[in-house]
């Protein structure tokens, strides 16, 4: 038994040389753009469709047996054209999610207001940045005492560090607003300031529709045997969001052909999912049906937001990785994260009662060894999110961290998180 045991370790040092060209940042880079060249990455578009099959596609070159979950959700609402114009200046808006259903598509002119009787009126709201994700009941509340003055409509500014247009994550469950809420960057704050003076009315122009029983896709790939270990990052979000997903994306991928590679003594499944922007569908669906059981589980990876993103001072992109970036993770793995994470500027968030992002799902659900990357940066959920988040440089510490840390995890077992 120790022979068997002792070759097959050997196996897997021999094969690390063949992998280490895919912890490179050229190559994790490479990925990145491959993710970005699919544009808007929303669930049920055809970035996601693309998304996921390209995932499939490298998972099994790979040497993992692949295969899809269907995950169907109630609706998503699918944006065409969306525009708010004012005294000849026309910029790009987004609606809020989600809008009146008879309300999908729609042309509307009337004055703008802040306050007063604002009653058939265009409603000028701001919302403060509060650096998060997800929509909560403070801007629930903020809505629906606006919509309680019977605006024709609301034009809304979402306070964030790019000035652009931000959203939400929002759940299928969410009602949808009472009056449009069109969500435009504060970048064009002049226009509707001016607008505002001179009374001046705002044009929204709304080409949209809802569609019902919505169909995207998990990714789920399985290789090796022995201890089970989970590794999970979303697909998915609201604009083509380059360095929100594609890091996690990259170091998912790099990851998971180190893994084939080397032939690592045990068994990992890799799941890619869909609808995070609207729900987490896909992560809720898994864990109902696919995931392994908790007691069965070593160790569950989770490549969460913004992994590897450039930080900006005064407006100008800096060398350095942002410092809003934390290490999500059990209190298990907290000696094995600061073994394995020394290279890596991250904040620990060592948690007992509740995770962050996905990890939320995974730690509610019971897994009792998990860690993870997660974060925001300065065009999160917004269309600013590029290329240029990100770079060579800052995703090659991350992936080798990850990698580090797996190994440790393969090589000890349970041992690991003692």
């Amino acid at each position: 038994m120790r022979l068997i045991f002792l070759a097959t370790m050997a196996a897997f040092m021999v094969g690390q040389a063949a992998a280490k060209d895919v912890l490179s940042g050229a190559s994790l880079y490479a990925d990145v753009g491959r993710y970005a060249s699919f544009g808007l990455h929303r669930f049920g578009s055809p970035g996601d469709r693309a998304t996921a099959d390209w995932i499939a596609g490298e998972l099994s070159a790979a040497g993992f047996a692949i295969k899809f979950q269907p995950v169907v959700l109630g609706r998503q609402y699918v944006v065409e054209r969306a525009t708010a114009e004012a005294a000849g200046t026309a910029v790009e808006a987004t609606p809020f999610w989600w809008p009146p259903e008879d309300k999908a598509s729609f042309h509307l002119s009337a004055p703008l207001a802040r306050d007063g009787d604002v009653a058939g009126k265009i409603l000028w709201v701001d919302l403060p940045f509060d650096r998060g994700a997800y929509l909560g009941p403070a801007h629930r509340a903020a809505i629906a005492e606006a919509a309680a003055k019977k605006p024709a409509a609301i034009l809304l500014m979402i306070g964030n560090p790019a000035d652009d247009r931000f959203a939400y994550n929002v759940t299928q469950e969410d009602a949808p607003w009472p009056v449009p809420v069109m969500v435009v960057g504060a970048k064009s704050r002049a226009t509707f300031e001016r607008a505002l003076a001179s009374g001046a009315p705002v044009t929204f122009d709304v080409a949209g529709h809802y569609e019902r029983d919505v169909s995207g896709r998990n990714v789920i790939a399985e290789i090796g045997h022995g201890p089970t270990i989970v590794v999970s990052t979303p697909m998915t979000g609201w604009y083509s969001c380059v360095c929100e997903r594609g890091p996690g994306i990259a170091n998912f991928l790099a990851l998971a052909r180190t893994v084939a590679a080397e032939k690592w003594p045990a068994h990992f499944v890799f799941i890619a999912t869909a609808g995070h922007e609207i729900g987490h569908g896909g992560m809720e669906l898994f864990l109902k049906d696919g995931a392994p059981a908790p007691r069965e589980t070593l160790a569950w990876i989770h490549f969460g937001s913004s992994n590897a993103c450039y930080a900006f001072a005064e407006g100008a992109r800096t060398d350095r990785p942002e410092e809003e970036r934390y290490l999500v993770l059990s209190q298990s793995a907290v000696a094995l994260t600061d073994e394995a994470f020394t290279a890596v500027a991250a904040k620990r968030l060592v948690t007992e009662k509740q995770a962050v992002g996905e990890l939320r799902d995974v730690h509610a659900a019971g897994y009792a060894n998990f860690l993870g990357m997660a974060g925001r940066h300065r065009t999160f959920h917004t269309p600013e999110d590029d290329l240029g988040a990100t770079g060579p440089e800052l995703l090659e510490p991350v992936a080798r961290a990850f990698v580090d840390a797996v190994r440790k995890i393969v090589e000890r077992g349970d041992a690991a998180f003692r």
